[in-house]
């Protein structure tokens, strides 16, 4: 799965890897977590364009917000028929720029929480789905659109898997219309795990289980103990 992840770089990179003015107001982010606002970018009739979204998913048929803390990622191997991921599978899929994002693997009786990126620390996207809802009549802020966004996820490949089973999908830049603007079966070719030669990854602290914590600090290698 994926819980949190990071996105630090300037907006003149983010603009060049998604190819999208990145208008929006972005300060660097070092431990984003579910519920919280990130930016998503979609298509549009004038191109691509980016958004901030609320991250975990709420169907649009849902009686209540609550379902988004159990819908932050999607698997991919049942997205296209899962009730709670079809309809947005079918017809709104979004990317997810990150720069890197966080798994913790149990060390004797540690949680150690990882880093995971590309070598360089460069940006790159996760597939993603998106969602609009609208409160019901009957709950406070009634008929606000909330719009919300869920990580597709699959096995890990061989260099993630000793740290978590699963990872995010990483949608190479050959493939980004595909996803975004392809069919269901085409897109489907995009849902596997990224090539493990490009990836990297290194200890951090225990810093980031708190959300609070939102900093340079929270991706800093981890001291080994002298």
């Amino acid at each position: 799965m994926c819980g949190r992840y990071t996105l630090s770089v300037t907006p003149e990179m983010l603009r060049t890897l998604v190819n999208v003015d990145a208008s929006l107001n972005l300060q660097p982010r070092y431990n984003i977590a579910p519920t919280q606002m990130a930016p998503v970018v979609r298509p549009s009739e004038h191109g691509r364009r980016m958004d901030m979204l609320r991250w975990g998913l709420i169907p649009s048929w849902s009686k209540d917000k609550a379902i988004a803390s159990k819908l932050i990622n999607a698997r991919g191997e049942t997205v296209a028929r899962k009730p709670s991921f079809r309809d947005a599978y079918q017809k709104r899929r979004c990317l997810v720029p990150v720069d890197g994002f966080y798994e913790w693997r149990r060390e004797g009786d540690v949680k150690q929480p990882f880093r995971i990126g590309f070598k360089g620390g460069g940006p790159f996207v996760f597939a993603g789905l998106w969602e609009s809802w609208t409160v019901p009549e009957n709950q406070e802020d009634a008929g606000i659109v909330i719009e919300t966004y869920t990580i597709v996820t699959t096995d890990a490949n061989d260099k993630i898997a000793p740290i978590h089973r699963r990872m995010p999908v990483i949608v190479d830049p050959a493939d980004y219309d595909l996803w975004l603007t392809g069919g269901p079966e085409e897109a489907a070719n995009v849902i596997r795990a990224y090539p493990p030669d490009k990836m990297a990854f290194y200890r951090v602290s225990t810093r980031v289980n708190n959300v609070r914590n939102d900093d340079e600090d929270c991706i800093a290698p981890l001291k080994k103990a002298s």
